[in-house]
């Protein structure tokens, strides 16, 4: 593949803008088995990454690839590379956003590079988001997307270890929650609900975790293990995949500079996502 036929999306840039409702945020804190925890009235503030339930995109049917996701184009480059996951984000939180807010979502492409490793060759888009309510600046964002190409065999990484932790929570992944995560935030890519298609398609072992579904289980764990802190940013990459016959532990840590270190990861140990909170 020629890289140079793809810089023409860097500097792309959409504007989406939604009412902060108070549905999919109960919604997701249903699916989280939190329900208790969810900012229920207007003026309410949102928990930092719950944002990623607006702003969605409805693409039409007939829109949609066989992987379940739009058609490649529009907004993000035609990649060839038939897998494509959100392999992680760093995300600053500025100010408050509130239950009943009008809120403004600018996206650039900010960089496009192409790599070769173990896996093959694979495409690594860098999008910056901003979200403005009353046009300031809310909270800020930059996704890492990596697509990448279908092996024949699956082989997992080389584990990495969980380091000591100072607490640990075991997390019931299963497919009804991977179904209503899908749901809440209207992603079709099939390897989370469809196992026939995760297993003969895309050769994985099971049904895949979302990335962003670790991430938020993370997030929640850190602000429950430290209440009366305020997040000011939150970084996390994914390592290796989590599958819904796993089982799953979130895990964490204080550092000596105050920040908190967690952790998703397999019943044996191995770390599938890793993440920093930071405080103010």
């Amino acid at each position: 593949m020629d890289e140079h036929q793809w810089m023409a999306w860097v500097g792309k840039r959409e504007v989406a803008r939604d009412q902060i409702g108070d549905a999919p945020a109960r919604a997701l804190a249903a699916t989280l088995d939190r329900p208790a925890d969810l900012p229920a009235d207007a003026g309410s503030v949102l928990p930092g990454v719950f944002n990623w339930l607006y702003f969605l995109k409805f693409a039409p049917m007939s829109e949609i690839g066989p992987d379940g996701h739009p058609r490649r184009g529009g907004f993000l480059p035609p990649i060839e590379l038939p897998r494509r996951m959100w392999a992680g984000s760093r995300c600053q939180f500025s100010a408050p956003i509130r239950v009943g807010d009008e809120a403004e979502k600018i996206s650039t492409i900010q960089k496009i590079e192409q790599k070769s490793g173990k896996a093959g060759v694979m495409v690594f888009i860098t999008v910056h988001h901003e979200i403005r309510v009353g046009g300031k600046t809310a909270i800020e964002e930059d996704q890492d997307i990596v697509y990448m190409g279908i092996p024949e065999t699956f082989r997992l990484p080389e584990p990495i270890a969980l380091p000591p932790c100072d607490w640990r929570e075991a997390v019931p992944v299963d497919p009804v929650m991977l179904f209503r995560f899908s749901a809440v935030t209207f992603n079709g890519h099939r390897i989370h609900y469809d196992r026939t298609y995760a297993k003969d398609v895309e050769k994985y072992p099971g049904l895949v975790v979302h990335g962003p579904l670790q991430a938020v289980l993370l997030f929640e764990a850190a602000r429950r293990r430290e209440p009366g802190r305020t997040p000011s940013r939150f970084d996390f990459r994914g390592v290796r995949p989590l599958f819904d016959f796993d089982v799953a532990t979130v895990n964490g840590r204080r550092r000596d500079d105050g920040a908190t270190e967690i952790f998703t990861a397999t019943g044996d140990g191995a770390v599938c996502m890793q993440a920093t909170m930071h405080w103010t």
